[in-house]
């Protein structure tokens, strides 16, 4: 008499959730990887330290989920998560970062991300978060989202309001790329009175260099166009 089990009553084989980890501190990603992988329904398909990497490795894995840190060496994980969401929409992007930071929590909600979790996070509750969006949940709430929008709003609008016209001015052309010298010509003023207003214009928005005043206005601009669409 055959007293082995019936292969009718083996329980079914697990498909893992296949996660791939995108973070420039190694060990990060290896501790990250060591919690997933000691988990029956997770595993760990790839890893990255930079966004260039990153996005080979996805086309190479295919996961159903991706773990993005926001700040990378070569780039910025927002935006490897608005090219993955475009290109493989299939894989949910939860970002995992260590700064509470209301732009990067609206714009990861923009870029398609299903979550935004902070590294301080504890383990348990990391491995229901990759669970849940990749069961299709939306684990960012859109109130918290609107509350970080409406802070964005009014630190910003607060910053501009302490430039004068002219600072105002300069920093809208610093916006689109103009040099001191071109917005010199621009407004007939002597170039070094343009780097004087540009150091003053700097001072108040609480920046050292013209190109942070310059992303500052490109997503002041980006925000303003998305109002009307």
């Amino acid at each position: 008499m055959n007293d082995s089990p019936d292969v009718a009553d083996e329980a079914p084989a697990i498909t893992p959730i296949r996660v791939f980890l995108l973070d420039d501190h190694e060990v990060v990603r290896r501790g990250v990887a060591e919690l997933l992988n000691a988990e029956p329904d997770l595993v760990v398909v790839g890893q990255a330290g930079g966004a260039a990497e990153a996005l080979r490795e996805v086309e190479r894995c295919r996961p159903d989920v991706a773990v993005i840190d926001v700040r990378l060496e070569d780039g910025n994980g927002i935006a490897v998560c608005r090219e993955l969401r475009s290109t493989w929409p299939d894989t949910a992007c939860l970002i995992f970062t260590s700064f509470a930071d209301d732009q990067a929590l609206v714009d990861a909600a923009l870029a398609g991300a299903a979550g935004y979790v902070l590294k301080q996070i504890r383990g348990n509750d990391l491995l229901e978060s990759i669970r849940k969006v990749a069961g299709g949940a939306q684990l960012l709430d859109p109130a918290m989202v609107r509350m970080g929008m409406e802070r964005l709003r009014s630190s910003d609008q607060g910053l501009i309001d302490s430039l004068t016209p002219q600072e105002l001015r300069i920093f809208e052309l610093i916006g689109e790329g103009r040099s001191n010298r071109a917005i010199a010509e621009e407004l007939f003023l002597a170039e070094k009175t343009v780097k004087n207003y540009v150091s003053n214009m700097l001072a108040k928005l609480g920046m050292s260099r013209r190109t942070e005043a310059a992303a500052f206005a490109a997503r002041l601009d980006e925000r303003a166009r998305r109002r009307y669409e």
